[in-house]
């Protein structure tokens, strides 16, 4: 566990227990209690480790019964996830974000591992480096975006 940190255990923890399911639900206290944490932490953990771009989709009910349910999809099972991943990029995407994006489609065998690292090297902040953080992020996402209607109808 050295050179980790708890937000990384939680989420490997998460990740064992999707591996062996494709949807899994999980009270926020009963992980929180496990890990010794707040309730907060958790939210934090699968609000930026299980995004769509991610490859998971989350549903959260709070209150006495409530749950958090994440599911893993599989892109090329359900169209609808492309319109989600283009509707989460929208009008701008960091790097980082992008890489989520190409890390998610290359999991779900929609892009080769040579094509993912085409596509990262298109979308690299070296390649789009023009001094302007907020226009490279626009372009980033004009570029996934077109990728990822492209992918609508590949064969």
């Amino acid at each position: 566990m050295q050179g980790k940190n708890l937000s990384d255990v939680i989420e490997a923890y998460l990740k064992k227990i999707l591996a062996n399911d494709e949807k899994v639900e999980i009270s926020r206290s009963d992980i929180a209690n496990l890990f010794d944490v707040v309730p907060s932490q958790i939210n934090y953990v699968i609000k930026t480790r299980f995004t769509i771009q991610n490859g998971y989709t989350v549903e959260s009910k709070r209150g006495g019964g409530g749950y958090i349910r994440i599911e893993k999809v599989k892109l090329l099972d359900n169209l609808d996830i492309l319109d989600t991943l283009i509707n989460a990029i929208g009008d701008s995407i960091s790097q980082r974000e992008g890489k989520a994006v190409i890390g998610t489609l290359l999991a779900n065998e929609l892009v080769t591992v040579n094509e993912a690292d085409l596509l990262s090297a298109a979308s690299d902040k070296q390649t789009l480096s023009i001094g302007n953080k907020e226009l490279e992020n626009e372009i980033r996402a004009k570029i996934m975006i077109s990728i990822l209607n492209h992918l609508r109808y590949k064969s």
